[in-house]
């Protein structure tokens, strides 16, 4: 199943080829994005949120991207690879789109990209960003506007570095994101890895999990378990009492706003390691702070950051391109080229078309109204950091 997605990679780069060769110039009339996210069951607040994002985003411009009206045409892919891979065909053969985005998970990702790629279709991910596409399978239409899978959790491996943590439990889904993950902090982390354990996608109940943990008593536990999964793990973890003894640190997905709210007070004091905080004092971050918060009545995940920079992104493409999204060699330049003022401050891509940004630690605590809220703490953890797969990559800057 690899090696087929391997080589409709390959003849999607070929295609490519031509069909930037042969750019018209004339101008569109309109802006058409095919969103397909998981907006529904136990994992839906994570689309939800990069959703909103992007829709706002879209909002402020004025209905616009890059000068011209978008049309975004929302879909959920039901947390199913085949739904998705349904919808993606739907927007990219019937509809027509000039971009696709919005997947939340790597494996509904990677199961739907093909009929975007095979199809010369551009895709912007504001989430999923596999180790895969990175190096060897990485691919000229494929932007990562979030992060490189391991990223967050090279960022966690050298912060439990600095804590002096000697001793770890690693714990993550049985899914492409979740390998990712964990060989991301085992990359930068110097002390004794004593359990690894990778779980059912979607899994809710974690009993046999926390007494295993239990058992091999580690200094620190480390997980990946993004939404309805990280909530409940933590409440298990917490309910457990194994809080006590064991120090439990997080990537920043699972130690965000859609885990804070529904946990509660158990995540106060967690620290945590994103490339974006609430607090980031740049006008774009503020901006958008304000801005969510009066639209939607909550505080924005890294999740609705990422879907918002998504739609900025496009928007400074288009707009440098001056709407003329036939000249697919301009339009990627443009696309390349990242000329937009992200939330998260500095932001480049790397050859392979994955961020070159910073990595911080945040920690959980008031957010001055009776709630909590992610906090950053000083500089970097990691500064001006991109991923180990560059190298790998192929493809002509």
């Amino acid at each position: 199943m690899r090696s087929s997605f391997r080589s409709r990679l390959r003849i999607g780069a070929i295609a490519v080829a031509a069909a930037l060769a042969g750019g018209a110039a004339l101008g569109a009339d309109k802006v058409k994005v095919g969103f397909v996210s998981t907006l529904s069951g136990p994992s839906s607040a994570l689309g939800i949120d990069i959703r909103d994002g992007f829709l706002l985003a879209v909002k402020l411009n004025g209905g616009k991207l890059g000068g011209l009206p978008a049309e975004v045409l929302v879909s959920d892919d039901q947390f199913k690879p085949d739904v998705a891979k349904q919808l993606f065909e739907k927007n990219v053969k019937r509809d027509k789109v000039d971009f696709m985005t919005g997947v939340v998970f790597s494996n509904i990702m990677l199961a739907a990209l093909p009929e975007a790629l095979d199809n010369n279709t551009i895709y912007i991910s504001p989430n999923a960003a596999p180790s895969s596409i990175a190096g060897k399978d990485c691919n000229p239409l494929f932007y990562a506007v979030s992060w490189p899978n391991d990223a967050y959790h090279e960022a966690a491996g050298q912060y439990a570095n600095t804590r002096n943590l000697k001793t770890v439990y690693l714990l993550a889904p049985n899914y492409q994101a979740g390998k990712d993950s964990l060989a991301g902090f085992k990359r930068m982390f110097k002390g004794q890895v004593i359990g690894e354990n990778y779980t059912k996608l979607g899994q809710l109940d974690y009993a046999a999990e926390l007494a295993e943990i239990r058992a091999a008593k580690p200094q620190a536990l480390y997980i990946f378990l993004p939404g309805g999964m990280g909530i409940n793990f933590i409440k298990q973890f917490v309910g457990a009492g194994l809080g006590k003894d064991i120090q439990l640190v997080l990537p920043g997905f699972s130690a965000d706003q859609d885990i804070i709210n529904p946990v509660g007070a158990a995540m106060a004091g967690l620290f945590n390691t994103a490339h974006w905080s609430p607090d980031f004092p740049n006008p774009a971050n503020q901006k958008f702070m304000a801005e969510f918060q009066k639209e939607y009545k909550r505080v924005p995940s890294v999740f609705a950051s990422q879907g918002y920079d998504a739609a900025l992104l496009i928007n400074a493409a288009v707009r440098d391109v001056k709407g003329k999204l036939e000249d697919r060699e301009a339009l990627r330049k443009a696309l390349k080229a990242a000329k937009f003022d992200s939330v998260r401050g500095p932001f480049k891509f790397n050859t392979n078309q994955y961020p070159i940004q910073n990595y911080y630690v945040r920690t959980v605590g008031s957010d001055g109204k009776g709630g909590l809220i992610n906090k950053s703490i000083g500089e970097p953890i990691l500064k001006d950091h991109g991923d180990a797969y560059v190298g790998e990559c192929k493809m002509k800057p």
